[in-house]
């Protein structure tokens, strides 16, 4: 019975993962597009002055960010003190 349940929590955490390593993946397929095509566009229009790197910039610091939080999730807030403060409250008697 115990088993089934840690293997059940084993699969939901895995799935949740893999949730989250799909939306970055598809957010950096989707940053590469559009950031292709602004770049495309900038040089046809106004080859002069290149105001594509203000989106690309802005753009890849949250791809960035989005990043650390899928691949370094235990950076500050992660997944350990998450369970650490669940574990904390649990043992806790007035809570």
């Amino acid at each position: 019975m115990k088993e089934d349940i840690n293997k059940e929590g084993k699969f939901l955490r895995a799935k949740e993962k893999v949730k989250e390593l799909k939306e970055f993946y598809t957010h950096g397929i989707v940053y590469v597009c559009v950031i292709t095509f602004l770049v495309i566009l900038n040089l046809m229009v106004s080859p002069g002055y290149l105001w594509f790197i203000f989106p690309m910039i802005g753009w890849g610091i949250g791809v960035f960010f989005h990043g650390v939080s899928v691949f370094k999730s235990d950076v500050i807030f992660g997944k350990k003190w998450e369970e650490q403060k669940i574990k904390e409250y649990m043992d806790k008697s007035n809570f």
